[in-house]
């Protein structure tokens, strides 16, 4: 859990995606293990990365390097309706692997 001293006010509607970034995962195999982190509009700590090293070397981080970044994305308000029997869609039921993909 690597701190980065940052905290933030997401505003109220709003989320904010904690993503790796492509250059050490190129480089050195770093990435989230919660890829992406949800910050939510209501959390006001700082903003701590999850980050695993799946390369074989030690990377050390210095104060500045940009492990990560944060994308502010819109949510929206969702009115839920319980129902007996779910619509049909062209996918149904079929899980992992079944878009043939």
């Amino acid at each position: 859990m690597v701190p980065t001293g940052l905290a933030v006010a997401i505003p109220v509607g709003f989320a904010g995606l904690v993503l790796p970034r492509s250059g050490y995962a190129a480089r050195h195999g770093i990435g989230l293990v919660n890829a992406p982190g949800l910050i939510d509009a209501g959390y006001r700590g700082e903003i701590r990365v999850l980050l695993i090293n799946h390369g074989g070397e030690v990377v050390t981080f210095e104060r500045g390097d940009r492990v990560a970044q944060l994308v502010v994305i819109p949510i929206p308000e969702v009115v839920w309706n319980a129902v007996d029997v779910l619509p049909d869609s062209e996918r149904g039921a079929g899980g992992f692997g079944s878009t043939g993909r």
